[in-house]
């Protein structure tokens, strides 16, 4: 069986079979997102134990490489400090499922999960930080 074989058939898989699919009790971030060229469109619910990812579900509707890739993505961030998930590239995710050249007209369904990812971060590092607010109040009066 051809290596293009094996992933084509995780990517089936995984979309068929979401791994940390549905939704969090008491998450300390959500974030949507969503895909109009393909109809994918996503919920992520994140948790966390001090500085690790204790904690991620996503739920919504997506292709199969959206889907596979949502549900790869967790798998790998799950249990990380922040730091290791915040170092998460596209690069990863896409060789996770030999995804490295996929169409440019497919890669916003590949990526769309770890848009959400580091939206939803970003919103819990600046929730947490004490000057997160007039920080972005003096970058908006820049100019």
């Amino acid at each position: 069986m051809a290596s293009t074989d094996i992933y084509h058939e995780m990517i089936i898989d995984y979309s068929r079979n979401p791994a940390n699919f549905g939704s969090l009790d008491d998450p300390d971030v959500t974030h949507h997102d969503s895909n109009p060229l393909c109809g994918d469109s996503l919920d992520m619910d994140l948790k966390f134990d001090g500085d690790t990812l204790s904690e991620i579900k996503f739920r919504g509707k997506g292709c199969a490489i959206c889907m596979a890739c949502s549900s790869v993505l967790t798998e790998i961030a799950k249990g990380k400090p922040i730091g290791e998930v915040r170092a998460i590239q596209k690069g990863d995710l896409l060789a996770e499922l030999g995804l490295e050249h996929l169409q440019a007209v497919r890669i916003k369904c590949a990526l769309l999960s770890l848009k959400i990812l580091k939206f939803a971060l970003y919103k819990h590092i600046a929730a947490s930080h004490p000057d997160a607010e007039s920080l972005k109040e003096e970058a908006a009066g820049l100019y």
